[in-house]
């Protein structure tokens, strides 16, 4: 087997309070570190530069383009850099480093799988974002039929990354919040192996939120429907899938 090589990945749109405790616990694994600077603001651009200079890589995009061509740079950027695997990880502090080891400790065990966080919120998370994400697994167990995924919203996950960079080159995925799920689910239609982990997440007070209600929202649905849509197109393929497995 070749040799495993990971680093992290963080897509970054103005949060200049939290990304240096980000890398610093990313950096305690023994993990370099990957900054996607997704057209932040002169504050975060500033502390980007300096967490550079302090020697993580950074990419910028000139303009903010959406977390999910921030994640899509990332990974074709770890594959230029010779990373195998990419640890994506939210630059906003809300997950618990304590839990990331695990997934180091499923790529050694299947490298060729996709590993996914699934939250576990404290007290802190709003009711409305928990309850409200449960929409997005309902149709995404229908757009599987099955329950593989079991949380496609997690901004916590470990790409296998020539094979990642594979399925983005020919399957189209949003640019936006849409990201997470769209290729997960499209990762799972191609067949690849998914593995779902824990993540502890803690919402901080003052917390910063990039999500734009009528505009996410309205990608968010047309998602489900391209992807309902999609599921019936391989609906023959998917349903001699699940009975072989069993």
């Amino acid at each position: 087997m070749a040799e495993l090589c990971p680093c992290a990945i963080i897509p970054v749109y103005d949060h200049p309070a939290t990304i240096a405790g980000v890398c610093e616990h990313i950096s305690e694994l023994g993990l370099p570190v990957v900054l996607i600077d997704d057209g932040s603001g002169s504050e975060c651009r500033e502390e980007l530069e300096r967490l550079s200079i302090a020697g993580h890589h950074l990419v910028r995009h000139s303009a903010n383009r959406g977390k999910g061509a921030a994640v899509r740079t990332g990974i074709a950027e770890a594959k230029r850099l010779g990373y195998t695997h990419a640890l994506q990880v939210d630059a906003d502090g809300q997950h618990h480093s304590d839990d990331l080891p695990a997934f180091l400790a499923a790529m050694l065990e299947s490298p060729s799988s996709l590993v996914v966080g699934y939250a576990e919120y404290d007290d802190t998370v709003p009711k409305v974002r928990h309850y409200g994400r449960y929409a997005t697994h309902v149709w995404v167990w229908i757009n599987t039929l099955s329950l593989d995924i079991r949380d496609s919203m997690c901004g916590v996950r470990l790409y296998p990354v020539a094979a990642t960079n594979v399925l983005l080159a020919h399957q189209h995925t949003g640019d936006r919040m849409t990201f997470d799920t769209e290729v997960l689910v499209r990762w799972h239609w191609s067949g690849g192996r998914i593995v779902n982990l824990p993540v502890r997440v803690h919402y901080p007070e003052g917390g910063v939120s990039h999500f734009a209600l009528w505009r996410d929202n309205a990608q968010i649905s047309w998602m489900h429907t391209r992807l309902f849509l999609g599921m019936l197109i391989r609906l023959p393929k998917l349903l001699l899938r699940r009975w072989r497995s069993k």
